[in-house]
């Protein structure tokens, strides 16, 4: 086998790190608390820990019912050639919107806040060659935990139900 045929090597994600990153997406997902929406935060970062793009849930600032964390912060990164050195960070469980836009640009990490309080695609995008690491941070599951409580409608309407 030569070296291009061999699988690409990344460096494993790093909880530590990992949580440095995810402080930054729950610094979103308060912001759009703040705007009367959906407290989800997402980041995405290159594997050396820069940050590439932000963004929280605006599906009810904007009305607009594509805008996840998750492409909010793919969308603020701008344009790439290759994400396979990429890592999202988000506060949940990516939805399978979301799980399948990591898929579609093969975003080599995933760094999830919490899945308490939904559990989405992740177990298949492991399945899939994602790396992810699952934090089960509090602070991430008491926000929306809260927020759910008060918005059931909202939330409901949020993962599809």
């Amino acid at each position: 086998m030569t070296g291009a045929d061999r699988p690409h090597r990344r460096p494993p994600l790093e909880r530590a790190a990992a949580t440095g990153m995810l402080a930054i997406a729950l610094e979103e997902a308060r912001r759009g608390l703040a705007e009367g929406g959906i407290p989800i935060g997402a980041a995405l970062f290159g594997r050396d820990g820069q940050l590439l793009g932000r963004g929280h849930n605006r599906r009810v600032q904007d009305d607009d019912p594509s805008l996840h964390a998750e492409t909010a912060a793919f969308r603020d990164a701008g344009r790439r050639r290759d994400y396979a050195d990429c890592v999202m960070v988000t506060t949940l469980s990516p939805c399978w919107y979301c799980s399948g836009l990591v898929r579609q640009f093969r975003i080599g990490g995933l760094v999830i806040g919490e899945a308490r309080n939904f559990t989405g695609g992740h177990d298949w995008l492991a399945e899939n060659g994602t790396e992810v690491l699952l934090l089960d941070d509090a602070d991430c599951a008491a926000l929306l935990r809260g927020y759910i409580a008060g918005h059931p409608e909202v939330w409901f309407e949020d993962i599809g139900l």
